[in-house]
């Protein structure tokens, strides 16, 4: 199983660059960089930690086809593999973050994702384009230079069917979050193997990636009691219908599922950590990996066996220190995940 550091924009570049080397040392195969508004640019950060790496892959975890146009997108990933010496990958996804505030309208998700796919490919091959999607338009335009990889790797990132399918359709991976319980993994490996084989291509042709909040710590109630601000952050981003706890099986308690329907969708801790006491353990299991070392062992090599080909960690910690469940699930987990698997 290939393992992925996910890290938030939110301290210096030099920072997160320091991190990515670190990661590298690790063995870590992948760092993804969310493209949130209005952290720092993730294009920029990406380019700072290519600089000081050279293995490792770096990619966005994920940028979406509004806020940016998608032939900017093409120029910007075809950039940074160049500064990487091809080692970019490109992820993309509905997006939600900053919409309010740009006055976006993110409707038909899943086609405009498929939409900004297959531009970006046209774009990355050196062709001079002209298309009129549904949502995505683009007129006789080209990139002035020639990238210089023009399959540069593509996931599509998505907790819902149709943008499981579209991965399955036209991506090299599919990424979807919190795919923990078994009926969520289930759900992730068929729907996109779906949506592979509806476009002719075999699904074990692209990876599947679980993009999985992770807190590595001795003490069980403590790392789940780290997760649970989390959960309610994603029940909010998910409201009214909580796709993915719904889909393990789980209804969210009333009286938590009326405060987050109160809530704004937001990175303030504040608001989240209010409700957190509201949400039982099992809401936290289902999708996230929390607990001693060997409790993480388990729920990984579990996911390997399912199909799962790369875990994307979120790091949380109970110190507040990201690099201890960074350093931690790279030398007492995955070393045991491996072994486990050999």
């Amino acid at each position: 199983m290939r393992t992925g550091l996910l890290l938030l924009p939110s301290r210096p570049a030099r920072e997160l660059a320091s991190l990515a080397q670190r990661a590298e040392a690790l063995g870590y195969d992948d760092l993804w960089l969310a493209d949130e508004r209005f952290f720092r640019d993730v294009y920029a950060c990406l380019a700072a930690c290519a600089l000081a790496t050279s293995r490792i892959r770096l990619a966005t975890g994920v940028t979406d086809p509004y806020s940016r146009h998608p032939a900017l997108t093409a120029m910007a990933i075809a950039t940074l593999d160049e500064i990487a010496g091809g080692r970019a990958v490109l992820g993309i996804g509905a997006g939600v973050s900053g919409f309010r505030e740009l006055g976006v309208d993110a409707s038909r998700s899943a086609v405009a994702i498929r939409e900004a796919v297959e531009l970006i490919r046209r774009l990355l091959a050196g062709e001079t384009v002209s298309v009129k999607g549904d949502q995505v338009a683009f007129h006789e335009g080209r990139l002035d230079f020639a990238p210089p990889r023009p399959a540069v790797p593509i996931y599509v990132a998505s907790q819902r069917a149709a943008g499981c399918r579209v991965a399955g359709r036209v991506a090299d991976g599919a990424i979807m979050q919190g795919c923990v319980a078994d009926p969520l993994v289930s759900f992730f490996r068929e729907t996109v193997a779906e949506g592979a084989r509806r476009a002719g291509r075999d699904p074990a042709a692209v990876e599947l990636v679980a993009r999985i909040n992770v807190c590595v710590a001795d003490d069980r109630r403590a790392a789940r009691d780290v997760m649970r601000p989390t959960i309610v952050r994603s029940l909010a981003a998910q409201r009214p219908d909580f796709f993915t706890f719904t889909t393990a099986g789980l209804t969210p308690p009333a009286a938590l599922r009326d405060k987050v329907l109160a809530l704004p969708y937001t990175h303030d801790p504040a608001p989240l950590k209010a409700v957190a006491p509201e949400v039982p353990d099992e809401l936290v299991d289902a999708v996230t990996l929390a607990g001693p070392p060997a409790d993480v062992v388990d729920g990984v090599v579990r996911l390997a066996r399912a199909g799962i080909g790369q875990l994307m960690v979120f790091p949380l910690a109970v110190d507040g220190r990201i690099e201890t469940t960074v350093e931690r699930f790279a030398r007492e987990v995955m070393p045991r995940v491996r072994e486990a698997l050999a």
